[in-house]
């Protein structure tokens, strides 16, 4: 097939948990001829859902990327599918596959509409700027209302969604829909095998008032974007072609001032196709997005790369996984150029020049080998050393960096320890693959205690990590219970003077220091480091080392050693010594300056606060509420939905483990929740004082 990026899609496929994301990419897979046989997600057999925990709970763990191919209009499509999870605790898995992506496929189900995750996940494509399609799913379950998710991605998704179709019936009555664009209605046949096969019919004589009015709908939000269209709409609404619309639908969703939505259930087979012909009409292809924009590593002159295969290569590595078969599988986004099997590309961040040893293209964890990549493409490649999520890799006589990924921080941590002596050295190579692979997952040793921690975004994250060490690295651990991530700040400003000497025959040490210390500067993280030295009191080569010290010192906090989020250092004065002073004494005079003003700043301890939601029957509303009040929760709102009640809190994580068992209790498991980190805020007083003697004990016993 000759490489056309017109015809090319880079896609994901978004939504809350449960919304069918999987059932939908499996049903893809079937009908442009990947798979033979329909994979399931309800009995293990669905093929982006490959790692055996995936299969075990139903749920998508990893991003699993696919290309498969589609007939439209007679000519040949080629669709790149990364299937994302819906898992709050895997959201760095979705935002750094939207990262790579052209468009996504947002899937809603038509019984719960916007749920919390895909609120997250349609924040993370307005951040990446990904034009997205909406598909309303499961339209035959009982409970099913396509206009009420309509109105919910117009509400609380602050969007503009405009349907392309209406639905024919609902519930179990769902049949078929209208397509608005070429005023047809389209029927599935029920006996038909996987409901390939529909039939084109003339609306429904009851429907056509409402069809036309959502027609005329349609082109309005649509002719908004085109002047032409919208004088010719209020001339005569019957002369626009279907054509005509389609284009101005595609520029639309392009410039996002639309969001095109269809229905369907995936799991029926009802809907997919016509899903597919949306993607590649609407969603842009490499050339609609354009040119890519990076930096000269050297000079920080911005360089365009274009989505030509005669450009300097440019690439961005989205995601690392450990293959048992092939070691490390680096996914690769191709933005220019073209990659050739045995070619040398350039890491931008460790400077290394990396061999690509083998090229694949992915079907879910199945690889096809190729011999070369093209700009615009999604690849996988093999043999590369040095390689974290984030790095770009380029030609190494043209380099370029392009804008790096950044990753929520860990909220939650778990003491593990391998049951025997032979497995010490294999958990830590094992759990320096895992931590390779995920950038929200972190690996440290307790100074005090000298236990391995793990860290990650929720109690179900971990738990996947410690079922993976078992199964695919063979190391059986033993498991602490979970541990807060609490961070560190200070309220107050203090000045400090800190002089650091040390005499022992021979040449000493000597520096001295004057600091403010304060609170950072609203919406500032880390150290935030401002040099006021006058008159040269300080050499400029020392104050690095200043920084440097007070950058280490915020890693172990004065009350209980948590990380401190941010602090601001001025530095206002100091002296050095001729002979005595160097960098390592500024350095160390940092960090005991740290030490010694924080204390007098009025420290206070921040812990992590989820937002919670629950759904729950009416009847249970005042046990879930009083339940989060006993936990220090705030409720935030409450909303009626499809018969239940809907309840916002923001709760203390510390206050959260085990939550899901108790909820089910008081509801008698009818209610459900989710959870996400939300901030970080003060500890109070009393419970602060516990946590740092938890702490300080542990410590006194070790």
């Amino acid at each position: 097939m000759s490489k056309d990026l017109n015809r090319q899609r880079n896609i994901g496929i978004m939504a809350h948990i449960d919304a069918g994301k999987t059932t939908t990419s499996e049903r893809i897979l079937f009908y442009t001829g990947v798979n033979y046989k329909i994979g399931e997600v309800h009995d293990g057999s669905a093929t982006m859902d490959w790692m055996v925990q995936e299969q075990e709970r139903g749920i998508t763990i990893t991003s699993a990327a696919t290309t498969t191919f589609w007939k439209y209009n007679n000519e040949q499509y080629k669709i790149n599918i990364i299937d994302t999870p819906g898992h709050v605790d895997f959201t760095v898995e979705v935002e750094r596959s939207l990262r790579v992506l052209d468009g996504a496929v947002a899937l809603f189900c038509a019984v719960g509409g916007v749920e919390p995750q895909s609120e997250t996940v349609w924040r993370q494509a307005n951040k990446y700027n990904v034009p997205r399609l909406a598909f309303v799913n499961k339209m035959d379950r009982s409970g099913a209302d396509f206009y009420m998710v309509v109105n919910e991605i117009k509400e609380k998704l602050g969007s503009n969604p405009v349907p392309l179709q209406i639905p024919i019936g609902a519930e179990e009555k769902f049949v078929g829909v209208i397509d608005l664009i070429e005023f047809k209605s389209v029927t599935w046949q029920d006996d038909a095998k996987f409901g390939s096969t529909f039939v084109t019919a003339d609306v429904p004589a009851e429907m056509v008032a409402e069809a036309t009015e959502w027609r005329n709908k349609m082109i309005e939000a649509v002719a908004e974007t085109d002047d032409a269209m919208l004088e010719q709409f209020f001339e005569d609404p019957s002369s626009i072609t279907a054509d005509q619309i389609r284009a101005a639908v595609r520029k639309a969703t392009i410039a996002m001032t639309i969001v095109p939505v269809m229905c369907g259930s995936a799991f029926k087979n009802k809907g997919v196709q016509s899903l597919l012909d949306a993607v590649c009409t609407f969603l842009p292809s490499p050339l609609d997005k354009g040119s890519v924009i990076g930096k000269d590593p050297n000079t920080d002159e911005e360089i365009v790369r274009n989505p030509d295969d005669k450009e300097p290569i440019t690439a961005l590595a989205f995601k690392i996984a450990t293959d048992p078969y092939v070691g490390r599988l680096a996914f690769l986004r191709i933005y220019s150029g073209k990659l050739d099997a045995g070619s040398y590309l350039f890491n931008t961040r460790s400077g290394k020049k990396e061999r690509i040893s083998r090229l694949f293209q992915m079907h879910a964890n199945k690889q096809n080998p190729i011999e070369s990549c093209g700009a615009g493409d999604i690849c996988a490649v093999v043999g590369i050393k040095d390689l974290r999520t984030g790095d770009t890799l380029c030609d190494p006589d043209k380099q370029i960096v392009l804008e790096a990924m950044t990753f929520p921080a860990p909220v939650i941590g778990v003491a593990v320890e391998p049951k025997t002596q032979a497995d010490v050295d294999k958990m830590g190579i094992a759990l320096g693959k895992l931590a390779e692979e995920d950038p929200t997952f972190q690996v440290k040793t307790d100074p005090d205690s000298g236990q391995c921690v793990i860290s990650g975004m929720g109690e179900l994250h971990l738990e996947i990590i410690v079922d993976r060490l078992r199964r695919e690295f063979k190391v059986e651990c033993n498991q602490g219970a979970p541990q807060v991530s609490y961070k560190e700040a200070i309220t107050g400003t203090v000045q400090h003077r800190e002089v650091f000497k040390k005499q022992s025959g021979g040449r000493g040490k000597f520096a001295d220091i004057i600091v403010r210390i304060s609170p950072a500067d609203e919406g500032v993280t880390g150290l935030q480091f401002i040099d006021l030295v006058k008159g040269g009191n300080i050499p400029k080569e020392y104050v690095p080392s200043v920084e440097k010290g007070f950058k280490e010192a915020l890693q172990n906090g004065v009350l209980a050693g948590y990380n401190v989020d941010s602090l601001k250092v001025e530095l206002l004065d100091g002296s050095f010594h001729a002979v005595d002073s160097d960098a390592l004494s500024f350095e160390i005079c940092a960090k005991q300056a740290f030490r010694e003003a924080c204390p007098k700043a009025r420290p206070i301890l921040l812990e992590p606060i989820m937002a919670v939601e629950v759904v729950t029957p009416e009847e249970y509303m005042g046990d879930v509420i009083g339940d989060f009040n006993k936990r220090r929760g705030q409720i935030e709102g409450m909303d009626s939905k499809a018969g239940a009640r809907v309840i916002k809190a923001k709760v203390p994580l510390s206050e959260q483990f085990g939550y899901v068992t108790v909820l089910r209790t008081i509801t008698s498991g009818r209610a459900t929740s989710t959870m996400e980190f939300s901030h970080y805020a003060p500890v109070p007083e009393n419970l602060a004082k516990e946590v740092i003697a938890k702490v300080k004990g542990k410590s006194e016993v070790i």
